[in-house]
């Protein structure tokens, strides 16, 4: 009877172990078919280019295409949603960024949580701004800046993308930290808001990197200081906020997300080719001349805590600055 027992036992383990191993194959083979990464800006901007770079890369390394699919619209919360409901197989990935962890407060009613529904893959770069100013404001430092604003409080205009962009947020952070009554301004992109800038419609802004350079070396904008905790290569002279204004670090950032659920095996294979992708000098000179800087190499789990981290931060910005979304 016990030997019977016992057989009964032995083939009920193997029936069940059985159909694990299609599944263990397929995850130790992944990926078998083309990745559909999601992105929820429009092409050809810094976000896209990085996925870009980034895609092609993972598709000569892991021997399947990663095609980049643009799904721009409510401030990435449509190609958000998308990933969260997709299957967590590994085939749908999610180009996560600063809107992931800014818009947890800026909305009030997403229909997902990013840091329950969103399994973290790796980090890839961030993107520091630079604070500049119009060429008709005197300051030429950041002290000199909020010496000049405090003593004229409500009368500078501080320009951004739009309400809760990354130039918004920044410019909202020095606010808070320096003390002073900047107005915000926003408009409906980078562009227009550059073109005010240079006209003196407004007097400040936090620009991206590729874009601040070229009005820098022209002489057009007075540059202050680069929002990231350390100086750029690509400008070495120009200080850091944080040198004035400890602790302060405002930079967009890039890395790569999948469902919850995706298995841990394939989440640990893609975090392993990303790490291996921003430890190689070409990307990392490509990141380079995009304004962006490869992120040390993690776990899923550091990327985890990162993302954390930032939607805390800038939560508190956000309800000190009472900033909502338009």
């Amino acid at each position: 009877m016990k030997l019977l027992r016992r057989q009964f036992l032995q083939l009920a383990g193997a029936a069940v172990g059985v159909p694990t191993l299609p599944r263990l194959a397929s995850v130790l083979d992944y990926p078998t078919r083309p990745v559909h990464w999601i992105v929820g800006f429009a092409a050809g901007g810094g976000a896209d280019i990085v996925a870009r770079l980034m895609g092609q890369w993972l598709s000569d390394r892991l021997g399947q295409p990663f095609i980049i699919e643009n799904r721009p619209g409510a401030g990435t919360n449509i190609a958000t949603e998308t990933v969260v409901h997709a299957t967590p197989d590994g085939y749908t990935l999610l180009l996560v960024g600063l809107p992931n962890a800014s818009n947890a407060s800026l909305f009030d009613k997403l229909k997902f949580n990013v840091i329950r529904d969103i399994a973290p893959v790796a980090r890839i770069d961030h993107s520091p701004l630079v604070m500049v100013v119009n060429l008709s404001v005197p300051a030429k430092t950041v002290p000199e800046f909020i010496a000049y604003a405090k003593a004229n409080p409500g009368k500078i205009n501080m320009a951004s993308a739009g309400t809760g962009s990354v130039s918004h947020l920044a410019g909202e952070l020095f606010k808070i930290m320096a003390g002073v009554n900047l107005v915000h301004v926003p408009y409906r992109g980078g562009a227009p808001a550059v073109t005010d800038l240079l006209g003196g419609q407004v007097q400040a802004m936090f620009i991206p990197v590729t874009v601040s350079i070229k009005l820098i070396k022209a002489g057009k904008v007075r540059a202050l200081a680069i929002t990231s905790l350390a100086r750029l290569a690509t400008l070495p002279h120009i200080p850091t906020v944080d040198d004035f204004l400890p602790g302060y670090d405002a930079s967009a950032w890039y890395g790569v997300g999948a469902p919850e659920n995706t298995p841990a095996e394939i989440i640990d294979k893609l975090n392993t080719a990303i790490n291996a992708a921003i430890s190689d000098p070409k990307l990392r000179a490509r990141l380079a001349d995009l304004g962006g800087t490869a992120a040390r190499t993690g776990s899923p789990a550091d990327f985890g805590k990162f993302i954390s981290d930032e939607t805390e931060k800038w939560g508190k910005v956000i309800r000190t600055a009472n900033i909502k979304a338009e």
